[in-house]
């Protein structure tokens, strides 16, 4: 969806639309792109792209931590996710 369709708006904002052609992992929240992802040093590391909600921001990271476990071979389950943007 992210690189096969011209109109994304249903799913990311105009503004981030770039994030597509980048390559990034995105994290999507309510069916919309709301974070990027990455991993590095056996952390998966979550940059919010708009703001999320506490309740948002606890599945994120109970997600980051089965994403890290899945990825390590249940070797760790360490998420870092930075402060959303205001």
């Amino acid at each position: 969806m992210l690189l096969g369709y011209h109109n994304r708006s249903r799913i990311i904002d105009n503004a981030h639309r770039g994030v597509s052609v980048a390559g990034a992992r995105v994290v999507l929240v309510d069916g919309r792109v709301a974070a990027t992802w990455n991993v590095k040093a056996g952390t998966v590391i979550v940059t919010p792209l708009r703001p999320v909600s506490g309740a948002d921001h606890t599945t994120v990271a109970e997600q980051g931590w089965e994403l890290a476990s899945f990825l390590s071979d249940n070797d760790s389950q360490r998420v870092q996710i930075a402060v959303s943007p205001r």
